[in-house]
């Protein structure tokens, strides 16, 4: 049993009560037994040592073992419920078996849960749109010391357009698979978004999540790109640092406008999309401009979209990225693995859930994306109560965030994640110190 010292000693002198030099101890640890240090001589448990001066003076010293718990064993309950609270978690599920299929996950869950309704499908539209009028009605009328209060309901209010469009490509909108497609399209024109192309990458998220290299998601980023150039490196520190909560703009024009990404047999509905959104963006820019001017586009549309991305780079990155949950490699992959211990389950405020049409209950979602935003809770619930304790569930919150901002940079094999400061200690790092520096530690 582990130990330490209480009270590291007293001391009884002569005759005459004069004070003598306390003599020094230490501790020693050695197979799980505490030992006491007196003078260079291990003695075990509680020891008195008598020790004469030259006026035959005597010296009592006492120490007392009191037991301390042992550090927990890595992958212990204990374990996982420290980490849980170092990274900022509500509960780090643990491991799941190897032998467990994601088939075996998709037949526990309630057959209802899959069933589309049309009319909680159009219920979440008029949210949306109604949420989407009113921040643009506030945007209007807000005085300037309002605005940012605006522009985050809106931002948020039109990410719930995006979770429509995103439930169109997943085909869990509609029965009637050429009006999910028409109103996927028109659900992401306010966001500037590319319908196909944005579902054709997508879907690749879905088949290969966590997987490295291959996941189109937030992968981390390789040794071989933090060391190809300062300049370069420069730019991943501050990007998967401070400015990480916009990423997604950076992904959205990369990937999602050149064609070179795409299949030959995608290439004609990304190109439809495209001209679409090219359209909107040629009709409705200008149109917004000439009645509110060049500070009414920023006003109207720049700043909602700087809204939206927030959410969508914040969402993306709390659903798969953390200390503990892995990147792996095609070899060593596993679907049920990835689907239900490498996706993360956050509690956001309610006006977020409501607004963002609950797409953070996101493990269900990742279990199987045919399940509707609408029915996301129910099967939850059901995962809850059959692979609890496999899940990883937290709530949104200050140390969540610092984890990932601050630690989840470049791949490692061995640890998941290796720092930028811990690769570049230099000036270099200079933004994810001040992060550490600045951002509360509240969980």
């Amino acid at each position: 049993m582990a130990c330490r010292l209480a009270n590291s000693a007293f001391l009884t002198t002569g005759p005459h009560q004069n004070p003598i030099k306390r003599q020094r101890i230490g501790t020693h640890y050695s197979s799980g037994i505490c030992y006491l240090r007196l003078d260079g001589a291990l003695r075990k448990g509680i020891k008195r040592q008598q020790c004469s001066s030259r006026r035959n003076w005597t010296a009592v010293v006492q120490a007392v073992a009191v037991p301390v718990a042992p550090p927990p064993e890595a992958g212990s309950a204990e374990y996982r419920k420290q980490l849980a609270e170092s990274y900022g978690f509500k509960q780090i599920g643990e491991p799941l078996p190897d032998n467990v299929t994601l088939k075996d996950v998709v037949e526990t869950l309630p057959k209802k849960v899959f069933e589309i309704d049309d009319v909680k499908a159009w219920k979440s539209v008029l949210i949306s749109a109604t949420s989407y009028a009113l921040g643009l009605f506030m945007i209007s009328k807000a005085p300037w010391y309002l605005l940012p209060l605006a522009w985050a309901w809106t931002g948020t209010a039109v990410t719930g357009f995006f979770v429509i469009g995103h439930d169109c490509a997943h085909k869990s909108f509609s029965k009637n698979k050429l009006l999910e497609d028409i109103v996927g399209t028109l659900a992401f024109l306010p966001l500037i978004y590319p319908y196909e192309p944005w579902r054709f990458k997508h879907d690749r998220h879905h088949a290969k999540t966590n997987m490295l290299v291959e996941d189109t998601a937030w992968q981390p980023v390789s040794k071989d790109e933090f060391d190809s150039s300062a300049i370069f490196r420069q730019a991943i520190i501050y990007g998967y640092g401070p400015l990480r909560p916009w990423m997604s703009i950076a992904h959205w024009m990369i990937v999602h406008f050149n064609l070179n990404m795409f299949r030959p047999s995608e290439l004609k509905r990304v190109k439809i999309s495209l001209a679409c959104v090219f359209a909107f963006m040629g009709i409705g820019w200008p149109l917004i401009v000439y009645k509110a001017g060049i500070l009414g586009w920023i006003k109207f549309w720049l700043m909602p979209f700087l809204g939206y991305h927030f959410w969508m780079s914040t969402f993306t990155m709390v659903h798969h990225t953390a200390p503990h949950i892995p990147f792996k490699t095609a070899d060593e992959w596993n679907a049920a693995q990835a689907q239900l211990n490498g996706t993360v389950h956050c509690d956001y405020p309610g006006w977020i859930e409501t607004l963002c049409h609950d797409i953070n209950v996101h493990i269900p979602h990742h279990i199987s994306p045919r399940i509707p935003s609408y029915n996301l809770r129910a099967a939850h619930k059901s995962l809850q109560e059959n692979w609890g304790k496999y899940m990883n569930e937290a709530t949104w919150n200050w140390r969540l965030m610092k984890t990932i901002l601050t630690v989840c940079h470049v791949y490692d094999k061995e640890e998941n994640y290796v720092a930028f400061d811990k690769l570049a200690p230099g000036i270099e790092s200079h933004p994810i110190k001040f992060l550490k520096k600045a951002m509360p530690d509240y969980a």
